[in-house]
């Protein structure tokens, strides 16, 4: 074996691996991308979920997205307020206020009040359903019922009720919008943890169109514009539409409807009770639309439990300040415009 042609090799092939090794060190020098350390920070604080209701793709989109200027601070709603305030502290800025959101079932329409038009034998899939007619429900407008909403889920806060209707937990939901960018009908919806009144029905039809397909369906009767006592519900292609600036959740809508097409999230509603400093003066039995107050004039009122449903019109006209509303740990009257 000739040691010479041995050693030249290996001098040679080691040499080319030096020449080669110093032209990536170069290359990674001239072309290295610097990482933002506040992007590292960022998504270190970020829960993880990827579940793409920041508008970006994952938790590391956003990461890069917030480090570069490109997103608002608030926009994990999975983290809430913690996350963004972390991020703010990163950052070096303000993060806003963060507003809980859940994901509500705007349809009421189960096999119960709900019939349909055939049977539907294709894939148990609700976008698919859909696309045959509309979905077998004879309602073509709410939820199909094959539980979509329950597989997308990353946080399991969807099961199907017996009525073939999603039933969301709201200590489990995130307020993410998977099940909503998924429902092909938009019988899902995200609203503020807060808020207790919604309107659960999406048919645009009227009237008799609607009874003869869903028994809790909204028929576009407007009794509910009529009665509301801020000017915040409005018609439009048949429904009640909600102005969120201008409703308190007063509940008055959900007692005024007819059909029952109103939901009212809250847990309990106070009473009202009419206290000595009551005049008689009667502004409280003029603005109440249930009849709960009754009386004779200058002597104190008194307030029918039964038929109260603790709107506080009452007590936002007494002069007096006579009327309180008692009852519903938990509620509270400021923050819903009953003063």
């Amino acid at each position: 074996m000739d040691w010479t042609l041995v050693l030249k090799a290996v001098l040679g092939l080691g040499g080319l691996g030096l020449v080669i090794g110093a032209a990536l060190l170069v290359a990674s020098i001239k072309f290295s991308v610097k990482v933002d350390e506040r992007e590292a920070a960022v998504r270190a604080v970020l829960p993880g979920a990827n579940c793409g209701a920041c508008g970006f793709p994952g938790c590391d989109g956003y990461a890069a997205a917030v480090a570069s200027g490109a997103a608002s601070l608030n926009k994990c709603s999975v983290g809430g307020a913690n996350v963004a305030r972390s991020i703010g502290e990163i950052m070096g800025q303000e993060a806003g206020a963060v507003e809980p959101m859940v994901a509500f079932l705007v349809c009421r329409g189960g096999r119960d009040v709900a019939p349909t038009r055939f049977q539907y034998q294709g894939a148990a899939d609700c976008r698919q359903a859909a696309l045959l007619l509309g979905g077998p429900k004879a309602c073509i407008y709410g939820c199909v019922g094959l539980g979509h909403c329950a597989g997308v889920c990353p946080f399991n806060a969807i099961s199907m009720g017996r009525t073939g209707l999603p039933v969301i937990a709201e200590k489990r939901c995130t307020g993410c919008g998977n099940c909503v960018n998924g429902c092909p009908k938009n019988t899902l919806r995200l609203v503020p943890r807060s808020k207790l009144v919604v309107l659960a029905c999406v048919s645009r039809d009227k009237g008799k169109a609607v009874k003869n397909v869903c028994q809790v369906g909204c028929i576009g009767c407007g009794l509910c514009v009529k009665a509301c006592p801020t000017k915040a519900l409005a018609m439009k292609d048949n429904l009640p539409e909600m102005d969120p600036e201008k409703c308190i959740d007063c509940g008055i809508c959900v007692h005024r409807c007819p059909i029952g097409s109103f939901v009212d999230r809250a847990p309990g509603r106070p009473k009202a009770v009419i206290n000595p400093k009551c005049t008689g003066c009667r502004a409280c039995v003029k603005v109440c639309q249930f009849k709960a107050v009754e009386g004779e004039p200058e002597r104190q009122h008194r307030v029918k439990a039964e038929k109260c449903i603790g709107c506080g019109e009452c007590r936002k006209v007494c002069p007096a300040g006579a009327i309180d509303l008692v009852g519903a740990l938990g509620h509270s009257t400021r923050a819903r415009g009953a003063e």
